[in-house]
């Protein structure tokens, strides 16, 4: 988000709704969107404010909003609205669900019904966790990743230790996509932080850390890869582990989430022997560009059809997808071809496989982003008494329970990580030799 929230600050845009006046604000700030959603830039611009018709025209318009799939992934529901006043302004917030984040559309309103002004931004975080309660049966304390080879500055994070006698076996986690913190927060829930805290309730100690591209967005400029993203950091985090006297040295274990996952048989082996086994939480087993024209599929047809705009967007996701297979230099949600290319070569099927490593294996029923198709190759290509499979039939690709299809608007209801997949996870863990 912080990669957003630069680029907004960059091209903080205003515009303007058609609308009669006596519509509510809630009905101008709509039809904005409804404007910007069907590709009606120019429509929007003939009723700018004077101002923001010399500072936005319609080009730039359709290159910011048009610019939020890229970004943020596909779009989902719209949450409800709320309106507020201020300095003779009414201001609209309108929350907008994407596959990768949500973020807010704020609306601003001057006096003759104009569309003053229009932001669109992260939302304000989620209050901080509270912190461990004082007789609870473990602690938490502050730590700083080592720095890399490359001279980057370590990361900051979490290590969360079990109370009494160690050394404690432990686990790195290892996030999904996207710039995450040490909690892996989306919307109201933090999966990390639950289970970090429910595996020390266990006598399991854990690394959790906010993730480079979102503590340190500056490190990537030029050419950069998959393990300048996330491998190196995980690598450095199984590093500090094994250099910590609380740690039993022989049972550092990665929990790799989503994209984390597929990454953690590649984790491993450049770990030099660190890494004593491996737990995969809902990780992609194909092509993560195959899985992203997926999931936008499925979205655009959760209400059983796809429009016109939706199918527009479809094709020029397809477009682009295809684009970064062949070009290093063309991007993709920010990112370059030379990445998604890298990422595209990795097999992590086979690297679990050659890792000669425990592995378990947990996935969701209900998980609409890695679905049955990646846990039937995982099933298929790792055979043997070195894997467990669990598979939780109510679980989204949170590990949270939930009923129906998958939806985005559920990421932003506030749970929790089921306490059977976590108990899962410790009984495995404390299972190994």
């Amino acid at each position: 988000m912080k990669r957003l929230q630069a680029w907004i600050a960059a091209v903080a845009i205003a515009a303007t709704a058609s609308a009669a006046a006596a519509d509510s604000p809630t009905a101008l700030a709509t039809r904005l969107l409804d404007q910007l959603d069907a590709g009606q830039y120019a429509a929007a611009e003939a009723t700018f404010s004077p101002q923001m018709k010399a500072a936005v025209p319609a080009d730039k318009l359709k290159a910011v909003w048009e610019s939020l799939p890229a970004l943020l992934g596909a779009a989902g529901a719209r949450g409800e609205a709320s309106v507020s006043e201020a300095d003779g302004f009414r201001i609209v917030v309108i929350p907008l669900a994407y596959a990768r984040d949500n973020v807010l559309a704020r609306v601003v309103l001057d006096s003759d019904d104009r569309i003053a002004g229009f932001l669109v931004q992260p939302p304000p975080p989620p209050p901080p966790p509270p912190p461990p309660a004082a007789d609870a049966s473990f602690s938490e304390q502050a730590i700083t990743l080592p720095a890399l080879a490359s001279g980057k500055p370590g990361l900051p994070g979490t290590l969360t230790l079990p109370r009494g006698k160690g050394p404690f076996p432990a686990v790195v986690l290892v996030h999904g996509s996207g710039p995450q913190d040490r909690d892996e927060t989306i919307g109201g829930n933090r999966p990390f932080l639950d289970i970090a805290r429910g595996l020390a309730a266990q006598g399991i100690a854990s690394l959790r850390y906010d993730k480079r591209t979102r503590a340190r967005p500056q490190d990537f400029s030029g050419t950069f890869g998959i393990d300048d993203e996330t491998t190196d950091d995980a690598v450095a985090a199984v590093a500090a582990l094994a250099g910590n006297t609380a740690i039993a040295h022989d049972r550092i274990h990665v929990l790799g989430h989503s994209q984390g996952g597929l990454l953690a048989g590649r984790i491993a082996a450049r770990s030099q022997g660190k890494v004593a086994g491996l737990i995969l939480l809902a990780a992609p087993a194909r092509p993560i560009l195959d899985l992203l024209g997926e999931q936008n599929r499925y979205l655009a047809d959760l209400d059983g059809s796809i429009s016109a705009e939706e199918q527009a967007h479809l094709d020029a996701l397809d477009a682009a997808i295809a684009k970064v297979r062949h070009d290093p230099a063309a991007k993709l949600l920010e990112l370059p071809g030379h990445y998604w290319q890298q990422l595209e070569r990795i097999d992590p099927v086979a690297d679990a496989r050659d890792s000669r490593l425990p592995v378990l294996l947990l996935q969701g029923g209900r998980d609409f982003q890695v679905v049955d198709a990646d846990w039937q190759r995982w099933k298929q290509g790792l055979q043997g008494p070195r894997y467990r499979f669990h598979l939780y039939p109510a679980l989204n690709h949170l590990g949270i329970a939930g009923e129906g299809k998958g939806t985005l608007d559920e990421y932003r209801r506030p749970g929790h990580v089921d306490t059977a997949l976590i108990d899962d996870i410790a009984r495995w863990v404390k299972a190994q030799p």
